[in-house]
């Protein structure tokens, strides 16, 4: 089935067809590094990291460019702020960056590139739109000449003269056009500056990632991928930059996420309510994150609650408890498992739509209900080679959640120990109180002492411990 994606220029979704069959070239705008990341920040980088592994789990060569912004104006201020040198901020940053990431399982790109690895190539870049008249300097600044690209707004849908008519931005008598932006800033006191043609300086924002595409993937590519918050103005002046440069379609596919709202706020600093990825990970597993960054379709918003949260653990404790009652019955996970494969191809149906995750986790939990029936059933109910159909749809379900969702990379019994474990640290339980409780349980069972029995399981339930009782004893789980 042909994959098809929502493409933000034009507003609709397209067949994908890469440039060169069979590979896929992508960039996808980075963190600028003057801050630890926070959720919103997780769902970008979240959401393109399934899309490169469904890629490659489809067969493609996929080249992924994910980039640092280590020089800017914010970078600048927080260092100031810190007493810091702003390289030495930013570097301390991406280092944050890679430990949130690693905790969320999420692969590297294959190439990272820095604004500050790049500077030969972003000035090569504004000379050739000086000499083609796209670009003008003024006293040390270099500044893009919106009005000299014809198609300008063709991505967001803004007009030029429109904007002009309602502008409300600082007059600055240098630029042509209020909306000319600086592809070029002059050096400023105390501010990290190379040497260049127009005098020393550093790079505007927007002209970093026109040249690191150009460098790594070519002057077109195939899909260009970010956050919705930056269409206007970061993408839409990139495409007048690469364009006006080259003469030719810059990215085929424009891809863009949702935000991520806080108990139906949206983020933002004024309200105080940026939530940290590194806190989050404190009171949540990572996997359970991913989960939640996934269970509403990527271009759509995703509410961060408590309540959604807790949802996240459960469905993933869902899915673990599966994978463990397989693995009671069936043994460890095998060559050979994967016969019809009806979880595997629904989840691609739903992947095959613009990379609709919502809807191919609900074919995760469709295989989970169907192998938990299958498992509960008296064996002579079963169908010809029941065995062979949990197995081969435990594997399913495994390369779904480890190959293309990053999730299930732990074995089920040692999830449950980490949960077990946290929830008793949490509750200040000692499990060898509850080890006792349950013996004297089975104890008052065996002398059919029921009352006693059900008083003690009573208490577990208030301790939100769970009881399970199978035949070779009885194993408790700690309940969020």
């Amino acid at each position: 089935m042909t994959i098809r994606v929502y493409n933000t220029l034009g507003g609709k979704k397209e067949p994908f067809e890469p440039i060169e069959s069979g590979k896929v070239s992508m960039y996808v705008c980075g963190p600028t590094v003057y801050d630890y990341c926070h959720i919103g920040h997780a769902r970008s980088v979240v959401v393109f990291d399934v899309i490169v592994r469904y890629f490659k789990a489809r067969g493609f060569d996929v080249t992924y460019v994910r980039n640092f912004t280590d020089v800017d104006d914010k970078i600048i201020n927080r260092a100031n702020e810190m007493g810091l040198d702003s390289r030495e901020l930013s570097e301390k940053f991406i280092k944050e960056f890679y430990n949130d990431m690693d905790a969320l399982n999420v692969q590297r790109a294959d190439f990272e590139p820095k604004v500050t690895e790049y500077i030969d190539e972003i000035k090569a870049f504004v000379l050739k739109l000086i000499e083609k008249g796209k670009a003008y300097q003024t006293d040390g600044d270099v500044y893009y000449a919106v009005e000299s690209f014809q198609d300008y707004g063709k991505l967001s849908g803004r007009k030029l003269e429109d904007m002009e008519a309602g502008a409300r931005v600082d007059v600055d008598e240098r630029k042509r056009n209020p909306f000319d932006f600086a592809l070029w800033k002059a050096a400023k006191p105390g501010e990290p500056a190379w040497d260049s043609p127009w005098g020393k300086g550093r790079p505007g924002w927007h002209i970093e990632c026109s040249a690191m595409s150009n460098k790594l993937l070519g002057e077109t590519f195939d899909i260009h991928g970010g956050g919705k918050d930056l269409i206007f103005p970061h993408h839409e002046n990139e495409i007048a930059q690469s364009e006006g440069a080259s003469g030719k379609t810059f990215a085929k596919y424009w891809m863009h996420n949702g935000f991520v709202n806080i108990d139906q706020e949206k983020m933002s600093k004024s309200l105080g309510n940026f939530l940290m990825i590194k806190d989050v990970l404190k009171s949540y597993h990572p996997e359970a994150i991913r989960l939640f960054l996934l269970s509403n379709h990527y271009r759509s918003p995703i509410d961060f609650t408590d309540k959604a949260m807790d949802e996240s653990t459960a469905r993933l404790d869902r899915i673990y408890g599966l994978l463990e009652r397989v693995e009671e019955t069936s043994g460890p996970v095998s060559d050979g498992d994967l016969k019809e494969r009806p979880c595997w191809e629904t989840f691609c149906r739903a992947m095959d739509d613009d990379f609709n995750t919502a809807l191919g986790l609900g074919a995760i939990f469709d295989g989970v209900r169907s192998l938990n029936s299958l498992l509960d059933a008296n064996k002579k109910e079963l169908p010809p080679d029941a065995e062979g159909t949990i197995r081969s749809g435990r594997a399913d379900i495994l390369d779904i959640g480890q190959g293309i969702l990053g999730i299930l990379t732990e074995s089920p019994k040692a999830y449950f120990e980490k949960k077990k474990l946290k929830g008793l640290e949490e509750k200040s339980i000692d499990p060898a109180v509850i080890d006792n409780m349950i013996q004297k349980r089975t104890y008052a069972r065996k002398n059919k002492d029921w009352a006693k029995a059900d008083q003690i399981r009573k208490q577990l339930d208030e301790m939100n411990v769970v009881l399970e009782d199978r035949p070779d004893g009885t194993i408790w789980k700690i309940e969020n």
